[in-house]
């Protein structure tokens, strides 16, 4: 399988794919994106983690996450490509569906 191709920093690709998960951050240089979940408890932030590990086993893309209490930080990019490409999107946007059944 080829590597993804990486995004270029402000690309017009990357900008509108950033449009479509507007709760995370562009970092320094444009080589991934971060969010902080917040839920109610431990149980629900596990819940979500869980979800979340399911889906990320499925599709072979991992997240770079931090787990406090109730707090989950979220750092998505793409290893293999250096940077972000279309699949650290695509895993935010389920992140960001998956908590909504979960956030306080």
């Amino acid at each position: 399988m080829a590597p993804l191709a990486r995004l270029a920093a402000n690309s017009a690709r990357l900008l509108q794919l950033h449009k479509t998960v507007p709760q995370w951050h562009l970092t320094d240089g444009h080589l991934s994106i971060k969010r902080k979940f917040q839920f109610s408890d431990f149980n629900e932030a596990w819940g979500f983690m869980s979800r979340v590990a399911l889906y990320a086993d499925k599709v072979d893309h991992h997240p770079n996450w931090y787990n406090v209490y109730n707090t989950v930080d979220v750092e998505l990019s793409t290893h293999d490509a250096a940077g972000l490409t279309e699949k650290d999107f695509a895993l935010a946007k389920f992140m960001d569906d998956a908590a909504k059944n979960f956030e306080k």
